[in-house]
């Protein structure tokens, strides 16, 4: 290897911490990935639905759907396309993303066909997938406090008032 190559390394940023270090729990993110894998199930069948239609928006919505699906396969259960090269990378790239990004990009796709065509397939076929975004969603929000550490600091804040409240008192007197 060149000393070029070493230089560019040295050079080079960290990859992005890996969906380890993301602070989800393993039930969690199994979770995730079945509601992910259930919410492409979903959009499938609700996407083949919906294209036995004649009206154009609607065979939109379900090419759109059937997308969704297929992205979801790829991203949340690679061994379900192992006809495709490049489904291995394609997960392990989505691992790397945070789970704002994740929910972002999922909720977002589960929304489109549903404004390209507001019917109950369309709203039930994305339903999963949507929910699917927002599980990850909540965990971008993070773990909850315990109460004894709200309770602390909400009794600091209290002596605090009253220290500048008695502070103020004082200075007018």
């Amino acid at each position: 290897m060149s000393s070029q190559d070493e230089q560019f390394r040295a050079a080079a940023p960290e990859p992005a911490a890996s969906s380890a270090d993301d602070g989800m729990t393993w039930w969690y993110r199994w979770l995730c990935r079945i509601a992910g894998v259930i919410g492409g199930m979903s959009c499938a069948f609700a996407g083949l639905w919906n294209c036995v239609t004649i009206n154009p928006l609607n065979i939109a919505a379900g090419v759109w759907m059937m997308l969704n699906a297929f992205v979801l396969f790829l991203c949340e259960a690679p061994f379900c396309c192992q006809f495709i090269e490049f489904a291995n990378a394609v997960s392990a790239r989505a691992d790397k993303l945070r789970a704002w990004q994740k929910a972002a990009f999922y909720c977002g796709m589960a929304v489109f066909p549903v404004m390209l065509s507001l019917t109950l397939t369309t709203l039930f076929g994305n339903a999963i997938a949507f929910a699917t975004g927002v599980l990850y969603g909540l965990s971008a929000l993070g773990k909850k406090g315990d109460a004894i550490s709200y309770a602390r600091i909400h009794q600091q804040q209290k002596q605090m008032d009253e220290e500048k409240l008695t502070g103020t008192l004082e200075g007018q007197a």
